[in-house]
C-alpha cells in the first residue's frame, strides 16, 4: 500500500477548550484507540523516564505549611551558580509563562513558530502583540520581547550563549527582555544564559521536571533581576511551591552523584533513539531526552504506532526554517523508553510500519 492510498490518520478528539495541546495526554489515547493505561509505552513527553528517586519526606513536610524561609532558593543558587537573589521559586515554570507577561508593559513580542505552546497564548492574553517568527535562523526581530526555548522544544534547535548575550544587549537597549526557557538545559550547559542571571533585559526559566524526570511535583524556577523577582513572587502569591515539592527539589538539587549519573546515562539513551530512528529512515534530530522528525508521514507514524500501543507527541503543520529551507511539515517528538523492554518494544513498532509509511 502506498502512503498516498493509504486510511487516514484518526483525527483528535475534540477538545472541549482552545487550550494549548501537550503530551502526557494518555487520556486521549485511551478514548482514541481504545486500549487500556497499563497497555500503553507512552514516549509523548520530553521527560526522564527514570527520574530522582524522591525519598519519603518526614511527616512535618505533609503537616506543615511551606517554609518559604528555608534554604530552597540558596540550593537552588549554588545548583544553577547564579546570585541567590536572583531565584524566584515557582510552581513549575508554567506559573511564570502565565504571570510574567502581565508585569511586562505591552509591547511586540516574538516566539517562534514551532516551540512550547504555552508562550503565544500567555502573551496575547496579557495584551502584547505577536510577531511571525521563524526562529534564530531569521535573526532577531523588530520587537520588545522574544522568548526562545533553548534548546528548542520540539525542534531541538540551539542558540549559544553569545548569541542569546547580544539579542538580550539589544532588546535591553529597546527597553524590552529576553525570555529564555531553559527547561532542557540541565543536559547542554555551555549553552545556558544562567552567568546572565540578574542582568537587566533577562529572565531564564528553569525546570525540575525534565532532566530530573519531577514533572508531577510542579516546581521550578525563574532566575531574574532583583526587583522583577520581588515583583513576580508577589503575583505569584504565597506557598506557590509546597512542602513536598520544596523537600524533594532540594533533596535533588543536593544529590550531585546522580545528577552525574544520570547526564551520563541520557547522553548514551538519546543517541540510542537517534540510531533507532535514523537506522529506520527517519528524518531525525535530536537531545538527549527526546527525538524529533518533521515529515509529511509524521500523522500516519503517530496512528499507526499507537495503534501497537506507542504514544508519540504529534505537531501539526508548521512553518519549520533551517539554514536555507522554509517548509511547512507535521512532525513527530518521541521521548525516552525506560526500561530494555521497552525499548525493545518500540524498535518492533517501528519495524512493523508497513512499507508504505517508510520515509522514502
Amino acid at each position: 500500500m502506498s502512503a498516498s492510498s493509504a486510511a487516514p490518520a484518526p483525527s483528535p478528539s475534540a477538545s472541549t477548550s482552545n487550550a494549548p495541546r501537550h503530551g502526557g495526554n494518555l487520556g486521549e489515547a485511551i478514548r482514541r484507540f481504545g486500549r487500556p493505561r497499563e497497555d500503553w509505552l507512552d514516549l509523548s513527553t520530553g521527560i526522564n523516564p527514570v527520574g530522582y528517586p524522591v525519598p519519603m519526606p518526614p511527616p512535618s513536610v505533609w503537616r506543615d505549611l511551606p517554609d518559604t524561609f528555608d534554604d530552597l532558593r540558596d540550593v537552588a543558587a549554588r545548583y544553577y551558580g547564579v546570585p541567590v537573589e536572583t531565584v524566584v521559586p515557582c510552581s513549575g515554570s508554567q506559573a511564570v509563562i502565565r504571570t510574567l507577561p502581565a508585569l511586562l508593559r505591552p509591547g511586540r513580542v516574538a516566539v517562534a513558530s514551532l516551540t512550547y505552546s504555552e508562550y503565544a497564548p500567555a502573551f496575547a492574553r496579557a495584551g502584547h502583540t505577536l510577531v511571525s517568527w521563524l526562529g534564530p535562523e531569521a535573526g532577531l526581530p523588530d520587537v520588545d520581547y522574544l522568548v526562545w526555548v533553548n534548546p528548542d522544544n520540539p525542534t531541538t534547535r540551539s542558540v549559544s550563549r553569545e548569541t542569546l548575550a547580544q539579542w538580550q544587549a539589544q532588546l535591553t537597549a529597546r527597553g524590552g527582555m529576553l525570555i529564555v526557557d531553559e527547561a532542557f538545559a540541565d543536559l547542554s550547559p555551555a549553552t545556558s544564559m544562567t552567568p546572565h542571571a540578574g542582568e537587566d533585559g533577562l529572565v531564564i526559566l528553569r525546570s525540575i521536571g525534565k532532566f530530573f524526570g519531577l514533572a508531577g511535583i510542579r516546581a521550578g524556577f525563574a532566575l531574574c533581576p532583583e526587583e522583577l523577582g520581588k515583583r513576580l513572587t508577589e503575583r505569584l502569591g504565597a506557598w506557590t511551591v509546597s512542602g513536598p515539592a520544596r523537600f524533594a527539589v532540594r533533596t535533588a538539587l543536593c544529590d550531585s552523584a546522580w545528577q552525574r549519573a544520570a547526564r551520563e546515562r541520557l547522553l548514551q539513551e538519546g543517541e540510542r533513539l537517534l540510531s533507532l530512528l535514523r537506522d529506520q529512515g527517519w528524518p531525525t534530530v535530536g537531545t538527549p531526552l527526546f527525538a524529533w522528525t518533521p515529515h509529511a508521514l509524521a500523522p500516519q507514524w503517530h496512528a499507526r504506532l499507537a495503534e501497537q500501543g506507542v504514544w508519540t507527541r504529534l505537531f501539526d503543520a508548521r512553518p519549520i526554517s533551517s539554514a536555507d529551507t522554509i517548509q511547512t511539515l507535521p512532525s513527530l517528538r518521541l521521548g525516552l523508553p525506560a526500561t530494555e523492554d521497552e525499548w525493545q518494544r518500540l524498535a518492533g513498532a517501528l519495524t512493523a510500519l508497513r512499507p508504505g509509511f517508510r520515509p522514502e
